[in-house]
C-alpha cells in the first residue's frame, strides 16, 4: 500500500516560488532533494509510489514523487534521511493544515486529490479560496 509523506514548505510563499528554486537547482546540475532528520520506518510503503505533499502558506497544495530515500550523514558523522525528489510538482486540491515540526506520514486515502482529477476551473482560483469553497463543499 502506497505511503506519503507531508512537509511544511519553510520560506517558500507560492508553488510558483517553489517551482523557480526547483528550476534554479536543476539549470546548476544539481538534484532535487530533501534532507530531513529522522528517517522514515515505513521507507518500503513511501517507495511504492508514494509522494511528498508539500504545505505552503497553511495549505497542502502541491506534491513530489519521491524516488528514494536514502540514509546519509553530515561531516559531524550525523545521521539523516535524505529525500530524492522527481522534478515533477502536481497541484493538489488545497486543503488547510495547521503548522508542525518534521513531517508526518499521509495515507493514500487521506491525500488530497490531484487538480486534474478534482475538477476544471480551480487553476483560476487563489488557493485560500479554492480551499475554503472545497470544505463548503461548493467544487
Amino acid at each position: 500500500m502506497t505511503l506519503h509523506l507531508r512537509k511544511l514548505c519553510v520560506g517558500v510563499e507560492s508553488v510558483e516560488q517553489l517551482q523557480d528554486y526547483q528550476a534554479r537547482r536543476l539549470k546548476r546540475g544539481e538534484t532535487l532533494r530533501h534532507d530531513t532528520r529522522m528517517m522514515p520506518k515505513r521507507r518500503d510503503e513511501i517507495l511504492e509510489g508514494g509522494s511528498l505533499y508539500w504545505v505552503i502558506k497553511g495549505l497542502i497544495q502541491v506534491r513530489q514523487p519521491i524516488l528514494d530515500i536514502t540514509q546519509e550523514s553530515d561531516a559531524e558523522g550525523r545521521g539523516f534521511a535524505r529525500l530524492h525528489l522527481a522534478p515533477d510538482l502536481v497541484r493538489v486540491a488545497p486543503r488547510g493544515h495547521r503548522p508542525f515540526q518534521g513531517w508526518r506520514y499521509l495515507a493514500a486515502a487521506d491525500a488530497p486529490a490531484d487538480l486534474a482529477a478534482a475538477g476544471a476551473g480551480a487553476d483560476d482560483l487563489p488557493p485560500v479560496l479554492e480551499a475554503e469553497l472545497r470544505a463548503l463543499g461548493i467544487l
